[in-house]
């Protein structure tokens, strides 16, 4: 397949070649005193990670868009494959995020499984004849991707656990599944949530039966929502005791950061001193307090964010929020408008993962989402997830390329 390069969306390309050069230049800062020279080597070790990810950009476009169907539930094997290796040869830090340590290299293979799931469940729902609403098309999509959830929740990383559970419920969405039955579905979460105060959960029940009443799914269906809503609400002391105490302390840490200031409190509270403290147009590059006297923990990683916030602003944070808003509106468009149902959810759920990371990331820095651990996509320091950006890049791309194909 030859491709013409002159009809590739480079003003996709552009928007997050962009981000990915912006994020260059903020680790450039995050790192700009540290005292070790292996800190003060990031944005270089970055730079040669942009140059691989957009390597295999290119290697990616030029993939046929059958092969990557072929290969769909070997590449998902290959994943779990991974998964299931790094407990055994992987390496951990702070009790989570395991990776593989090749030399110089990190690979995390949660990032690869991601792309597998995507893969795996887009050929699935592409192909299946099950009924959109049946029964069993819900049972094998959630098993598809219950098996790297569980993998992934047990290293422990919640937070790209998280990614899984939204490509699941993003990819029904968008195959046709009707929202009311999704938020049906979605209903004992909130149930478990609720059920940490007697009163919530009762008011929350109360709802959960006018919403059936109103939607009449049927008395099996119904019956069965309830009753699943009644055993996640008793569950929910039970799973709080199963939870780390990390994970604990992150959970009470978000919903106050203030009863843990100088511990788990201290991320948060230092990212909102520097985004708050960036005002308009911000301090200006190399002169961010937060990031510059270190201050503001993994501020190269998962708090990147707040020193584009301190640095440049509330209008260099704007001007990186619309680069993301301008791909996730491409993505959409690509996916809207493609013939291959296949295709479709490709672009689909290669959009939806890059939006909630990054919707994600931007609410851990400001204080409004727990502090999961996800990098910012395309700005985060990072090998893996930069590349798999780029391989969500590209999939956007060469969909938009064969959007005529069947």
């Amino acid at each position: 397949m030859n491709l013409d390069y002159k009809q590739l969306d480079w003003k996709l390309i552009g928007a997050a070649l962009l981000l990915s050069l912006i994020g260059i230049l903020l680790i450039y800062s995050a790192q700009f005193d540290a005292t070790s020279e292996t800190s003060q080597n990031f944005y270089m070790k970055q730079m040669i990670w942009v140059g691989l990810a957009l390597l295999v950009f290119l290697i990616v476009i030029n993939i046929p868009l059958r092969m990557i169907d072929f290969m769909a539930y070997l590449f998902y094997a290959l994943g779990l494959v991974l998964l299931m290796l790094v407990f055994f040869v992987g390496h951990a830090k702070y009790g989570a995020a395991r990776w593989f340590s090749l030399g110089a290299i990190n690979v995390t293979p949660s990032d690869i499984a991601k792309l597998a799931l995507l893969i795996a469940l887009s050929r699935f729902l592409a192909y299946t004849k099950l009924r959109t609403h049946s029964l069993s098309r819900l049972l094998i999509s959630v098993a598809i991707t219950f098996v790297p959830v569980a993998m992934v929740i047990v290293q422990p990383d919640l937070g790209t656990s998280l990614v899984f559970v939204a490509l699941l419920f993003s990819l029904w969405y968008w195959s046709g599944m009707s929202p009311f039955y999704i938020l049906l579905i979605i209903s004992p979460l909130i149930s478990l949530l609720a059920a940490f105060h007697w009163l919530a959960w009762i008011v929350y029940l109360i709802i959960l039966i006018g919403f059936i009443l109103v939607l009449r799914p049927g008395f099996l269906p119904g019956a069965f929502a309830v009753s699943i809503n009644l055993f996640f609400g008793i569950l929910a002391p039970i799973a709080w005791n199963r939870l780390a105490d990390y994970q604990k302390l992150r959970i009470l840490t978000f919903l106050d950061p203030g009863r843990d200031p100088r511990g788990a409190g201290y991320q948060i509270i230092q990212s909102k001193i520097a985004m708050g403290s960036g005002g308009l147009i911000g301090k200006g590059y190399l002169e961010g307090s937060q990031s510059q006297l270190k201050f503001l923990p993994e501020r190269h990683t998962d708090f990147i964010f707040s020193v584009l916030g301190e640095e440049f602003g509330f209008v260099g944070t704007l001007i990186v929020i619309g680069l993301f808003a301008f791909i996730c509106y491409r993505g959409i468009q690509i996916a809207a408008r493609c013939r291959s149902k296949f295709t479709s959810y490709l672009a689909w759920g290669a959009m939806t993962i890059l939006l909630f990371q990054f919707f994600v990331n931007v609410g851990m820095t400001l204080g409004l989402m727990p502090v999961t651990g996800l990098p910012l996509p395309l700005l985060s320091y990072g090998g893996t997830s930069q590349i798999l950006s780029w391989i969500l890049i590209g999939l956007l791309v060469v969909a938009d390329y064969h959007w005529t194909e069947y």
